[in-house]
């Protein structure tokens, strides 16, 4: 990444973070003990650290997602809405996809295939109007082809996977319906390992998604979306942009020790 880069993506950062200071109000919740204990400054802090966990997606990753990949690709949107139409026979062989990997047949995650089954019947049938799970990041390269990101929490419930699988599944049907000759990639993006060092627990994933094709973890996420050695810069740029931001940290949570 290039040091104008990195200063870019760091300003990024900076006016999440500013925004998000804006528009958070902490919980009016009465908790005396933890107040007299920790200080008000305190809980406030773990408050907004709270709301922060909770919206980083929408209020972080997703922006310096795009910034990122701005450079790389023709087009790059987040919060996009996809095409409402699905064919009654793509919907019928998705559900099919899922329930065979639910039983567990011979049936394996096989991306490729799986697309190939879709684009197959992809117009066959009636088209149904359909509400689809908003792409968090969409991009597309000079060659027409699509990417579409969901961007997850980095420990979802195993029960969960089902329901990616589903909106992946959807997402391909869903452009191979607008054009059946369409390149669509849907992934699953985990923004960082929580296990680091070791290797992210994978195998939780195993049995619904194709780990080769429907999943990028920490680094092979941010390399993708801003090019080779873009995960390390990454944690530079944050970790500037909070050495900055320090000093407008203490003073805005300061204001909440003096509150009676």
């Amino acid at each position: 990444m290039s040091s104008q880069r990195q200063m870019m993506i760091k300003e990024k950062i900076k006016d999440c973070m500013r925004e998000k200071f804006q528009s958070y109000s902490p919980e009016t919740s009465y908790m005396p003990f933890h107040h007299r204990l920790l200080g008000k400054d305190r809980m406030a802090l773990y408050s907004f650290i709270q709301s922060l966990n909770t919206t980083f997606g929408v209020s972080i990753y997703e922006p310096v997602a795009i910034a990122l990949a701005g450079e790389r690709f023709k087009v790059a949107k987040t919060q996009v809405k996809p095409f409402n139409q699905i064919s009654t026979e793509a919907q019928r062989q998705i559900q099919t996809i899922i329930n065979e990997l639910v039983i567990g047949t011979d049936r394996e995650p096989n991306k490729s295939l799986e697309t190939q089954e879709i684009r197959e019947v992809c117009q066959t049938g009636n088209l149904e109007t359909v509400k689809l799970t908003q792409v968090d990041v969409w991009l597309e390269n000079y060659e027409g082809e699509l990417f579409l990101f969901d961007l997850k929490t980095v420990k979802p419930n195993k029960s969960n996977f089902e329901k990616f699988k589903q909106t992946l599944l959807q997402w391909t049907a869903a452009e191979l319906t607008r054009d059946p000759k369409a390149v669509v990639n849907t992934i699953i993006g985990f923004p960082y390992n929580p296990y680091e060092p070791e290797p992210y627990k994978r195998w939780t994933l195993k049995g619904m998604l194709d780990l080769g094709c429907e999943v990028l973890i920490a680094e092979e996420l941010w390399d993708f979306l801003g090019g080779e050695g873009s995960y390390a810069d990454l944690l530079d740029a944050f970790e500037i942009a909070g050495i900055e931001l320090r000093s407008e940290i203490d003073s805005y949570f300061e204001k909440f020790r003096h509150e009676s």
